[in-house]
């Protein structure tokens, strides 16, 4: 007989109260971003879309809770929020140090520069003396801080909590850098810059930022899940299976995908949910190329490829 997994305090409270308490981004195009309805989209927004359609049913039980990059981590260990999917990275010191789990890596960046053409920067190198708009307790912080002193040169930090105000002050000409994972940099250029052709992204990366979903320890359940979740989108993607032939692929013979959705075997049991969890990951929200496609792909206005 295949073990069912019993429901973890966290999957307990999550269905008493009916929805996903999800902890996002404030504000960075593809990753985070609520629309001119309010509605929030990006690609951090479908996993936390993707738990919910495994855990509840249904993508739209989720509650989003913006965060800054200093406000994060305690709202996840106080349990304001359930799980924390705002482009974290994975360091061995939020693993270990303060009590997280983290799921494999949903979107590999790293640290990236953004200046205004005005200033005649082509590569870092450049940078000597520059005052740098960046997040605080950011790897991206520490980043910048570990390369400029590798460099020998100096910079002057300005440190600013909310991604609003910082991404304005870097646009105001507050400061002469804007510093942050690559991946986020082309949204602000396009969307928030009055004119885009006024500022370049530097070549380079310069620092390896594999992002992540992280949730509390203690509950070996809840983890299980907020990981399988991701990998189900992964294993989607390579078997073929996307979110405009899923239910065609429910007929396949072939016995990968009748496992992934539910088809053989009891693999949902496993983890608390029924068989259906990962057929309705790829109905409501997609398989990872879905995701990265609507989100920063071909059919996103970010097209990065």
């Amino acid at each position: 007989a295949q073990a069912v997994a019993a429901d973890g305090p966290t999957v307990k409270a999550i269905k008493e109260r009916g929805h996903i308490i999800c902890g996002v981004h404030q504000g960075r195009y593809g990753f985070a971003v609520a629309d001119s309805k309010g509605k929030w989209v990006g690609l951090d927004v479908d996993f936390c879309r993707a738990t919910a359609a495994a855990v509840l049913g249904d993508s739209e039980k989720v509650k989003y809770v913006p965060l800054g990059s200093v406000q994060r981590f305690p709202a996840l260990q106080s349990g304001e929020v359930d799980m924390l999917s705002r482009t974290t990275t994975i360091t061995l010191t939020r693993d270990v140090s303060l009590g997280f789990n983290f799921g494999p890596p949903t979107f590999y960046t790293g640290t990236g520069f953004m200046v205004r053409k005005d200033i005649n920067v082509l590569k870092v190198d450049g940078l000597d003396g520059a005052s740098v708009c960046v997040f605080p307790g950011s790897t991206t912080e520490k980043n910048i801080s570990a390369l400029f002193k590798a460099k020998g040169m100096k910079f002057t930090p300005v440190v600013i909590e909310n991604s609003k105000e910082l991404v304005g002050a870097y646009m105001s000409g507050r400061c002469d850098v804007l510093a942050m994972d690559q991946a986020g940099l082309p949204g602000h250029q396009q969307f928030d810059a009055k004119n885009p052709d006024e500022h370049v992204i530097l070549d380079g990366v310069f620092s390896k930022e594999p992002l992540a979903v992280g949730v509390r320890h203690g509950d070996d359940q809840w983890y299980d899940i907020t990981k399988w979740v991701v990998y189900a989108t992964f294993n989607a993607e390579e078997l073929g299976v996307h979110k405009d032939n899923v239910d065609k692929m429910l007929e396949s013979k072939n016995p990968n995908i009748q496992r992934l959705l539910g088809k053989s075997s009891d693999l949902g049991k496993k983890l608390g949910l029924d068989n259906e969890w990962a057929y309705r990951i790829i109905k409501q929200v997609g398989s990872y190329k879905d995701i990265y496609e609507v989100n920063f792909g071909d059919k996103s206005p970010l097209k990065l490829p």
